[in-house]
Formats: C-alpha cells, structure tokens, sequence
C-alpha cells in the first residue's frame, strides 16, 4: 500500500524532521536515509516499521539542520590591559619593535568566542525515537484509509467473478443434451473420417467427453472464492495469500476458456479472466 507521514520538531538548536514514503511491494524493505552519526535513531525507525508492517517499499529520511549562527567575540579587556602594562615595562634591546595591539590579541585567552550550546545528545536521541513511533503510527493510520477504500474495490471484483462463475454454471452450453449433441456431432466427424472401428470411436468419444467437463475448474474457482471472503473477512496480513489465491483463479479461468466447447461459455471465461486479471493487480496493494 502507498502511504506517506511526517514528523517534525526542535530539540535545543537543532530541527529535525522525519519523512517515511511506502509504495508497494511483495515484501517488506525498509530503506533508510539519515545522517552521519544517526544510524542509532535510523534503526529505532527500521525496527518500529518491521512491528508495524508486511509489505511494501518504504523510504525513511531523516534531516538534522543546526543553526548557522556566527560565535559571538568577547576580548578579555582585563587580561590586555595586564598583558600592555607589563611589555611596557620590558625595556627592549636595540632594533626590537614594542608589541602592538595585533601581536596582544593573538595571545591566546585575550580574545574568547562564545559559541551556541551544542543539542544534549541524550535528549536529542530520546526525541527523535518518539517522533519515529508517531512516524510509524500516522503511516499505518494512511496506509489503513487507503486500504479501507480498496476493500469496497476487492469487494466489488469478488461478487463479479462470483457471478461469472455462477453463470458459467449455469450455461446452456453444459446442459447433458447439448453435451450429448456436441459429441455426436464430433464421433459423426470421425466416423465419417473412414477407417476407425467401433471401440476407437468409444475412447474418441470418452476423451471428448473428458475435456468438455469443466465440473472440476467450477468447483476450484468456488472454493478459491471462498477462501478470499473468509481472507477479507479475517484481515490481518493477507495480501500473499490473496495473492497466491488470484493466480489460482487465473489458473481455473484459463482452463475453463481451453476447454469451453461453445462460444458462450468462452466468452463467460474471457470475461472472468479479465476479472481475475484487475483483482490480482490490486491485490498488490494489499498488505
């Protein structure tokens, strides 16, 4: 499922936001983005998305911006005033230069910068893991939403290949005298052919028969169906196992479409192909 959630807030100095997008995906792989020095934070979000969820692909991003501010100088005026009045009183030998002010302030402790104060690590590292479980918490609740409006979806693809099926069960074309009659039609092909005996037209006619029956492909799609109700009904990570169950749908409708010996019951199966086929593209999206 597609899913997107923010978090953002400032510990001391620092901003940091948190931003985790999910796409799908048959399992679940998680890859993250922080910076140098915050894989501690980046893991806390793997391991809360790993408790939360199944599937899907999900990029998670996680900015530091610290302020850019310059350190404010302060001169030591005391410290100088000490360091002039004493060099003053050194008398210098012959061709030395008394000191000046640039020479006194290079003295290290005369000029002093105040810098911000730094983020207290502790405090920094216990925010940003409580952001990332908001984090997860908002994508899940996304994710959920999402996944409320695609069960209206599934459910609609459902009841259509319910009907199908039913509707292939119910085919004239299945009827026990239209069977009868499509295999007289073909044993009179054969028999018209010349030179088959009695007992090779009784195997020709229990094959045809064999493959005109889709009693098997019917009773299969049922209880596929069956199976994705009671899925959807349970919730939970069902999203391989639906998976799983609409490629056997697709398995069961192109075996009906092979075996359909009338134009109607192909064309019942082309449809719940076409049905089979939508329901298993969203049921990639499902968790």
């Amino acid at each position: 499922m597609t899913g997107f959630a923010r978090a953002a807030g400032t510990t001391g100095p620092v901003q940091w936001a948190w931003e985790v997008r999910s796409v799908n995906g048959r399992g679940l792989d998680i890859r993250l983005r922080v910076p140098t020095g915050y894989d501690g934070a980046g893991e806390t979000a793997r391991v809360a998305l790993q408790r939360a969820l199944t599937r899907g692909q999900c990029q998670v991003t996680l900015s530091i911006t610290r302020p850019e501010t310059p350190p404010r100088v302060r001169i030591n005026e005391t410290l100088l005033a000490s360091l002039a009045a004493s060099v003053a009183r050194v008398p210098l030998p012959p061709g030395m230069s008394p000191a000046t002010l640039n020479g006194l302030l290079g003295i290290r402790g005369v000029v002093e910068a105040d810098e911000e104060p730094a983020a207290d690590a502790e405090a920094l590292s216990r925010d940003l893991a409580q952001a990332a479980s908001h984090l997860v918490a908002d994508l899940v609740a996304a994710r959920r939403d999402e996944g409320r409006q695609l069960g209206a979806i599934l459910a609609g693809q459902i009841a259509a290949m319910e009907r199908l099926t039913r509707a292939a069960e119910d085919c004239p074309s299945r009827r026990p005298e239209a069977v009868r009659a499509r295999l007289a039609a073909a044993v009179a092909a054969l028999a018209g052919a010349g030179g088959l005996d009695g007992d090779r037209l009784h195997q020709e006619a229990v094959l045809l028969a064999a493959k005109a029956d889709v009693r098997e492909e019917l009773d299969r799609l049922q209880a596929h169906l069956a199976s994705v109700k009671d899925l959807v009904v349970g919730g939970g990570g069902i999203g391989r196992k639906l998976d799983f169950l609409a490629q056997e749908l697709g398995r069961e409708a192109n075996t009906l479409c092979a075996k359909a010996g009338d134009v109607a019951l192909s064309r019942i199966g082309l449809d719940l192909k076409a049905v089979v086929e939508q329901f298993r593209e969203q049921v990639q999206n499902v968790e």
